[in-house]
């Protein structure tokens, strides 16, 4: 199954999360009184106990307690038996069933500042992929409208890169909605400043289409530097196509222009 290109944001919520293991002592046991957490323990113990399970590879403990802490409303272990259901970690690989959990999150919605901020984007964001691709053999079918509207309410409520560079893509691509290129720009611009490499290319990309050829190829030869190994192919194939037909002074300042991008990071 696909893997989530919103995985930037895993890793932060992941980062959160070893920090409260680290703060919680001593080697994870089994799922027993004689661990001092029950199935009638509060959910944020259960979380922690689930969170070490997991770290320790105990999967199945790591499951159990995740069910008990969300059946008691506990979002960061709704998200992450929904990661595990996803990517089929530690039980049976079932997107439908991952699918119902993120929307738990996305309906529960969540406070303006609450620490439960990260866990609602990230189950919107599984939403917008899962309606962009669909589920086979489920009831979710391939809904882009309802992708690019999720990609819209992330990219413009929390701003992240990763749902901008997205909905600049179904845009381009006129899916879900009409072709809107000068908001694809925008969009795409707004990715690349929070170092996006997909945005980078993308954006670089058209502006090489316009005729801004020395900074579209800076832009396209800069994200190169940044892809991530998945990305690097698609990413190399358009700036090597736009190298292929700039002049020799334009490669030669557009290369230098890039260094400095990436040196500076932002322009």
């Amino acid at each position: 199954m696909f893997r989530f290109e919103f995985i930037s944001v895993r890793f932060m919520l992941l980062g959160m999360s070893i920090a409260v293991g680290a703060a919680v002592a001593g080697p994870a046991k089994a799922f027993d009184i004689n661990a001092g957490v029950t199935k009638e323990s509060g959910p944020f113990d259960l979380f922690k106990f689930g969170f070490k399970a997991y770290k320790n590879g105990q999967k199945e403990e790591a499951v159990e307690a995740y069910k008990y802490a969300a059946e008691k409303g506990h979002t960061g272990s709704r998200w992450a038996l929904a990661n595990m259901y996803a990517d089929g970690d530690g039980v049976a690989q079932n997107d439908f069933e991952a699918f119902k959990i993120y929307s738990e999150i996305a309906q529960q919605g969540v406070e303006p500042g609450s620490e439960d901020t990260g866990f609602f984007i990230n189950a919107l964001l599984a939403l917008a992929n899962y309606y962009k691709h669909g589920i086979p053999g489920s009831p979710v079918k391939i809904d882009l409208n309802q992708a690019r509207q999720l990609y819209f309410q992330v990219a413009s409520t929390f701003g992240v890169a990763e749902a901008q560079f997205q909905l600049a893509q179904m845009m381009l691509a006129g899916e879900g909605g009409a072709p809107n290129v000068l908001q694809a720009k925008k969009w795409l611009n707004q990715a690349r400043k929070s170092g996006h490499p997909g945005a980078m290319s993308v954006f670089g990309n058209i502006l090489f289409q316009e005729g801004q050829s020395i900074r579209g190829l800076a832009f396209m030869t800069a994200a190169l530097d940044k892809c991530a190994s998945k990305d690097c192919p698609w990413m190399e194939d358009l700036q090597e196509q736009a190298f292929s037909l700039a002049s020799e002074n334009d490669r030669r300042v557009a290369v230098s222009m890039a260094h400095q991008l990436d040196v500076a990071g932002n322009e």
